[in-house]
């Protein structure tokens, strides 16, 4: 069930060239904080990793799933598209939303 998601996630994140940063590990206490631009400065790597947790978490909390086909895609365009208008506001913040919008549309759990 990651890898749609995971893909999708993941693009949305590529928005464009920025300096990139290495991260350490975050556990969700410290993830949740993290923005948008500060997400984008990571190492692709630890961006994957925060990403799919966060979108992992966001899932199991609103009772879905993650989709292996083109609803993962369009989750990633919501968030990529939140991350691009509100680039403070929190990744996860934003991956919940865009869960949340197309709840209905997700498998449930």
């Amino acid at each position: 069930m990651r890898g749609a998601i995971t893909v999708g996630v993941l693009g949305l994140l590529a928005l464009g060239p920025a300096a990139r940063a290495q991260v350490p590990s975050l556990n969700f206490e410290q993830a949740v904080y993290v923005t948008c631009r500060e997400a984008q400065a990571m190492q692709p790597e630890a961006r994957k990793r925060l990403a799919i947790m966060l979108a992992e978490h966001s899932a199991r909390y609103r009772g879905v799933s993650l989709p292996n086909d083109e609803r993962g895609g369009q989750l990633a365009l919501l968030v990529r598209g939140g991350c691009t208008l509100a680039p403070d506001a929190y990744l996860f913040t934003v991956i919940d939303r865009a869960i949340q919008a197309e709840r209905d549309k997700l498998p449930k759990k």
